[in-house]
């Protein structure tokens, strides 16, 4: 057996499955393979079991088991799975209008798993993606990380494994005009940064309080939900995903970031190339949206498709996002395009569609590129991913399929059309099938 497989198996071996069944290794042959990882392999194989990768590499490099179901993608591109670092698929909501800073609401709680938003993403090639709140506030609630697996539950689409006892998400804060509105909310941006200022005070303080007590429950503070939150963010165990888009709202939030030392991804960042040396010195990713409305907004309208380039070359780690449905996630892969036409290689941007957002959300030991080890999350595409003309065929979450163009009922989600926006009609024949 040659020795790339036989490493593949023993590494896999010792890894937990995500998914069950697949008792037979599946051998995607003869495409052009993008692996992120390294370089792109012109008659590549992908060979995955039990919902895991377990062989990347050339087609003479790789022996393929005689059990092994294979699947002959010769004139098509694989790739892993598209990773969206700022989503607001499944219907979701947040804080409410009682308060501007609401860090015990958590989006795990109001998420649609069968909502045709998540159908569409998926057509998009996106197999993870942190669920936002909006940003109508200073912090308006705890992210969710999902894998966009066929599922009925919220349970069977999270990435962690307990709910109840795990970080299960980020945090979402923003700043600049949309938390500025009437009373209780903050009128001005020095106000914003100084209502902030205050309660992360007040959780290093609950966090002082929780550490004198140990393991005395009996000395232990009452219990506040939203200081729990933020005192995980301030252990560095939950990231904030803050929204920004003016260059000195940037620096506010970098600053607020040096002052209380919590892990920071910076989102949108419509005038990052303003600031690019000081995000990159601050050692901060920015997660860029690229297809945005300038004008819509003030704060965005110096929006620019150099933001990431610029980003990068200052030497910051640069992803992308579809603000879904500000992109819509079916043509999510259009902002690695645009990046590169302004200048960005070829290799940062598709990175920045998988692997870079993979590490913004503290999953990239599992997602973002083709590895041995790694989740089987794949797209089969028509054509170059960069290509406008290029579409998604077919995309395949921890060995399963769960869209294909050639299925006319997932092919609705992909195109639009009648019944395309409607959450039940798809899931009243699987249901009935559950129910069998």
């Amino acid at each position: 057996m040659p020795r790339v497989f036989a490493a593949a198996l023993v590494f896999a071996a010792v890894l937990v499955s995500p998914a069950t069944g697949q008792d037979r290794p599946i051998a995607f042959v003869g495409a052009h393979v993008i692996p992120i990882a390294g370089p792109e392999i012109p008659d590549g194989v992908v060979m995955v079991h039990q919902g895991r990768i377990i062989a990347v590499g050339p087609r003479a490099s790789v022996a393929i088991p005689a059990d092994a179901e294979r699947r002959d993608l010769t004139g098509k591109v694989l790739m892993p799975g598209l990773v969206d670092s700022h989503s607001h698929v499944g219907e979701v909501a947040g804080a409410d209008g009682t308060a501007p800073i609401q860090g015990d609401v958590r989006t795990i709680d109001a998420i649609n798993v069968r909502a045709a938003s998540i159908k569409k993403a998926r057509a998009g090639g996106i197999t993870t993606v942190n669920v936002m709140p909006g940003s109508g506030h200073l912090m308006s609630g705890q992210t969710t990380y999902l894998k966009l697996r066929d599922g009925g539950t919220i349970d069977e689409l999270l990435l962690c494994t307990d709910a109840l006892r795990e970080i299960c998400g980020g945090m979402k804060m923003a700043n600049g005009t949309n938390p500025r509105r009437a009373a209780p909310f903050p009128g001005t941006r020095a106000k914003s940064a100084a209502l902030v200022r205050a309660r992360f005070i007040a959780a290093q303080e609950y966090q002082a309080k929780l550490r004198a007590a140990g393991n005395d429950s009996t000395k232990r503070p009452p219990r506040d939900l939203e200081l729990e939150a933020l005192v995980e963010v301030l252990d560095g165990r939950r990231v904030v995903h803050h929204h920004t888009h003016r260059h000195d709202d940037i620096l506010t939030v970098l600053r607020l970031k040096e002052e209380f030392g919590f892990r920071l991804v910076l989102q949108h960042v419509s005038e990052g190339w303003k600031v690019a040396r000081e995000i990159a010195a601050a050692g901060v990713p920015s997660s860029v949206i690229v297809i945005d409305a300038p004008g819509g907004k003030l704060e965005a309208v110096d929006l620019s498709f150099d933001t990431g380039r610029m980003i990068d070359e200052a030497g910051g780690l640069v992803g992308f996002h579809t603000d879904d449905g500000i992109t819509d996630s079916r043509v999510f892969l259009r902002s690695a395009a645009l990046a590169v036409r302004s200048g960005m290689s070829r290799a940062k941007a598709l990175a920045g569609m998988t692997i870079a957002n993979a590490h913004m959300m503290d999953v990239q030991d599992r997602v973002g590129t083709l590895e041995p080890g790694k989740d089987a999350d794949l797209v089969i595409l028509s054509g170059d991913p960069l290509s406008v003309y290029s579409l998604v065929l077919e995309t395949w979450i921890e060995g399963r399929n769960v869209f294909d163009r050639a299925n006319p009922e997932h092919r609705l989600f992909a195109e639009g059309g009648l019944g395309a926006g409607d959450d039940s009609l798809v899931h009243v024949h699987a249901d009935m099938e559950d129910h069998d």
